[in-house]
């Protein structure tokens, strides 16, 4: 069975709630979508499983632990993750719900389709799906024109492991891609951490945590992987990410000069923003119209009328975030 994920708990309702709707959309309303809680902070998410048939909330309890406790195990291979997360104040394991996406490899989809919470479908995904077909790993985005967000782009070790080639064809961001279940597991997965202790956890991002790994797995393990954004002809090829000005909107659609966006990811934007401008607030984001549309596409007398004054949010806004990533632009 195919199916989409995704990962969340209640500070991101507004956005679930949108990626639903959109998934309804062009997917299907009988499309599976399964939720991975980030923490234990559900329960409006738990509510709004109730209310919709094809959509569940992860409750495989054995299976969050053994995947939380082998990230324990991968973390603790690192030479400077811990001073690291300690500078910037953060206990524990930093950002350790994000690693709550790799129960997909337990769930209950033999193959699916991932998105962040902060994204949203905007085309039929069957090219995705299509595409596993062939590859184990499908991807589409710009990651690897900034490896920085990726790997430890100054430790020797990357040019050791990775060949020019791999990091420029297979580097991807976690926010969307397809795979199949059991292709990693835990149980399985000593001689990962065996690379790991053996000197190459330098290699890992230790701020951008569930990225870092999975594309660590992926590339080490010789996964056969797929981007469309280099595999696709380029004038089917579009961008992705809010960063790009350039896109235009028709009828609750992205277009990249004319060719439909297959998602839009809100890349870098605070989810408390979301949660304002649901709240009334008139913030500034891009591409605004279209989220609302996707958020209230079944209530529309709940969206809010935003008569206010512009709010432009700095310094937590949108707007501190651009510059870094308007290299990610295809």
């Amino acid at each position: 069975m195919d199916g989409i994920c995704t990962l969340g708990n209640d500070r991101v309702y507004d956005q679930i709630v949108a990626l639903l709707n959109s998934i309804e959309v062009f997917a299907g309303p009988e499309m599976p979508v399964c939720i991975y809680p980030y923490d234990d902070q559900v329960e409006q998410l738990r509510e709004l499983v109730r209310s919709r048939p094809h959509l569940t909330l992860y409750d495989d309890s054995a299976s969050i632990q053994r995947w939380d406790a082998w990230v324990e195990q991968i973390w603790a291979t690192h030479p400077t993750a811990r001073q690291q997360w300690d500078a910037i104040g953060s206990t524990g394991i930093h950002r350790m719900g994000t690693h709550r996406r790799f129960c997909a490899f337990d769930g209950p989809f033999d193959r699916f389709l991932y998105m962040d919470a902060d994204t949203l479908l905007l085309s039929d995904p069957a090219p995705v799906f299509n595409a596993l077909d062939e590859y184990d790993w499908v991807t589409y985005d710009f990651q690897h024109k900034d490896l920085s967000h990726v790997y430890d782009v100054d430790s020797p070790w990357l040019e050791q492991l990775f060949s020019p080639q791999q990091l420029q064809r297979q580097a991807f961001c976690s926010g969307f891609y397809a795979s199949r279940r059991g292709l990693f597991d835990p149980d399985r997965g000593q001689d990962i951490l065996d690379w790991l202790k053996s000197g190459e956890a330098a290699v890992l991002y230790p701020m951008a945590p569930d990225q870092t790994i999975l594309n660590y797995l992926v590339i080490r393990r010789g996964v056969n992987s797929c981007n469309l954004a280099l595999a696709l002809p380029p004038e089917e090829r579009t961008g992705n990410s809010v960063t790009s000005s350039h896109f235009t909107t028709q009828e609750n659609r992205v277009y990249d000069k004319g060719v439909p966006l297959l998602y839009l990811h809100y890349i870098g934007l605070s989810s408390k923003l979301f949660t304002r401008l649901c709240d009334g607030e008139n913030v500034d984001l891009p591409y605004r119209e279209v989220f609302l549309h996707y958020r209230y596409l079944h209530n529309s007398e709940n969206r809010p009328a935003l008569t206010g004054k512009l709010v432009t949010a700095k310094p937590q806004g949108w707007r501190r975030y651009l510059k870094p990533l308007t290299q990610l632009l295809p």
